[in-house]
């Protein structure tokens, strides 16, 4: 780590007492799964310590919201407010307020525990659950902060998510290891682990179930148990898995399949010990994708409750992502078939099709092997006021060679929207009609040929 860790502690700590000298704060944070977490440990930390809280979660801040926030009196941004600290700062002067965020932020006179403001990259480095995990350092609430950066695509934790790590396992809230790194370990029966695999997308493999059975009869692997109960993968012997890993290896090369996705196979995983085995709230990347589709379907009260361990909330979840990994399915499916090479990035028109919501998620799943993974992805969605949400994705080894989308998207919207978010991973909202939408387009096709910084 190169950044002020010192520096970095002490802010946290000043925006603690803050919140400690708050009566009954609003908790204001984004809709997804690192926002979600990140509310979740902000509302623990305050209920341990008898402050009263509510929480409002939005899909981004927008102007109209601060007429909302003007009558509040405590606010607590979690996930938001680093990137519009100037507008938090002027809409809500003399107000009681915190940041805790992640995001790009040029900083300001309200108080902020933002790693980018101490040399830390709060893209790969840290998340706004992590951040807040940091601000309220109670063991117990390392669990969703490492929820908040699985959910945030920033594995394996590198910089102070790692330290947050070592933390949650030093208190045994938190194992790891290395394993296959597929979505569904846990929670998945083998014929539907690879089958419904999007992340990475599996060629020959993921919508085939025919493809899939015959696969795992190939390896020997039997789908049923002695009592004729579907297997999981968590189940099966280290000798199962060691075969299982090595098929899927040979099959993937044999398809052509782009080396990325095929090192991506195996990885460090992250589980919580004190989850019940066996349930997505076992596993970080479960649980980051439940706390998604609550959020991003429409019911993000559903994802706090999960976070706050609501047993109703758990069981309405199960639903959520049932049809969550439904619409990712599909949403990938015509992305696959639709995405075109416009130079200097791959082009995706969601338009009317993938939800606002995904459409980031189906991005950055691309890169499974159906575009190019030197040069940054542009898709395209609809909002809830039907105009365009634009969101970028990219790969670690173009932002290792300077690329920034948070930095294009937001030249490239600027004075027909707004746009910014992270290196990696930024979207903006445009304003107007096909003119705009042209001139944003085309704006960033020059930022990215220009170095995107």
């Amino acid at each position: 780590m190169s950044g002020d860790r010192e520096g970095f502690l002490a802010r946290c700590a000043e925006v603690r007492e803050l919140a400690e000298s708050m009566n009954a704060p609003l908790v204001v944070s984004h809709y997804d799964a690192d926002g979600l977490a990140s509310a979740g440990v902000i509302l623990k930390a305050l209920k341990s310590r008898g402050i009263p809280a509510r929480s409002l979660v939005l899909r981004k801040l927008a102007p109209e919201d601060f007429r909302l926030l003007a009558k509040e009196e405590e606010i607590i941004f979690a996930d938001l407010g680093g990137g519009s600290s100037a507008l938090v700062e002027q809409k809500l002067r003399g107000k009681k307020v915190a940041i805790i965020d992640h995001h790009q932020t040029p900083g300001g006179a309200v108080p902020q525990a933002n790693p980018h403001l101490f040399g830390f990259d709060g893209g790969a480095e840290l998340s706004a659950a992590g951040c807040a995990a940091f601000v309220f350092p109670e063991p117990e609430l390392v669990e969703l902060g490492i929820v908040g950066a699985v959910g945030d695509m920033q594995f394996p934790l590198i910089g102070l998510n790692r330290e947050l790590l070592r933390r949650g396992i030093d208190a045994g809230f938190v194992s790891t290891a290395r394993d296959l790194a597929l979505f569904g370990r846990v929670s998945r029966p083998l014929h539907w682990f690879l089958q419904y695999c999007t992340e990475p997308f599996l060629p020959g493999l993921t919508g085939k179930r025919a493809a899939c059975a015959l696969f795992f009869e190939e390896v020997g692997i039997p789908l049923r148990d002695e009592k004729g109960e579907w297997r999981k993968y968590y189940q099966l012997s280290r000798e199962e898995k060691t075969r299982m890993v090595s098929g899927l290896v040979a099959y993937l090369y044999a398809k052509d399949a782009e080396p990325e996705t095929v090192r991506s196979l195996v990885g460090e995983v992250y589980s919580f010990p004190r989850e019940k085995e066996g349930t997505e709230l076992s596993d970080a990347k479960e649980f980051s994708t439940v706390l998604n589709a609550c959020g991003r379907h429409g019911k993000p009260e559903v994802g706090l409750g999960v976070c706050l361990g609501d047993a109703d909330a758990i069981k309405a979840a199960q639903d959520m992502l049932l049809l969550h990994r439904r619409q990712l399915r599909d949403g990938v499916e015509f992305a696959g078939k639709s995405v075109e090479d416009f130079g200097p990035y791959s082009f995706l028109d969601g338009r009317g099709v993938i939800d606002d919501g995904l459409i980031g998620v189906v991005a950055g799943m691309l890169y499974g092997g159906a575009i190019r993974r030197d040069k940054p992805v542009i898709a395209l969605s609809l909002n809830e006021e039907g105009k365009v949400k634009a969101s970028g994705r990219a790969t670690k080894r173009l932002i290792a060679a300077g690329l920034n989308l948070g930095s294009v998207m937001r030249s490239a919207s600027d004075g027909i929207g707004v746009g910014g978010g992270h290196n990696i991973a930024a979207g903006a909202n445009i304003d107007g009609g096909e003119k705009e939408l042209n001139r944003f387009l085309l704006a960033c096709g020059e930022a990215i040929r220009a170095g995107g910084a």
